[in-house]
């Protein structure tokens, strides 16, 4: 089984391009459109993230607080 592996032909250049070419134009490449409201969900997921993470570092850093003001 290895022996397959090793006898595979090897690609030269000039063919490995169009062998890149010829797959990339079967690809499904997404619109003008599809792309701009994808990276609008983008920034608004962030957003929420970044709200969310702001939030929950506000109420531990204020419970911490509060733990430490009690034990002096």
């Amino acid at each position: 089984m290895a022996k397959d592996v090793a006898k595979k032909k090897k690609t030269g250049p000039l063919e490995f391009a169009q062998q890149v070419r010829s797959e990339t134009s079967k690809v499904t490449w997404p619109t003008r459109r599809e792309t701009a409201i994808t990276t609008v969900m983008v920034f608004i997921m962030v957003a929420l993230a970044s709200i969310f993470f702001f939030i929950a570092d506000q109420i531990l850093s204020w419970g911490v607080q509060l733990l430490l003001n009690l034990s002096l």
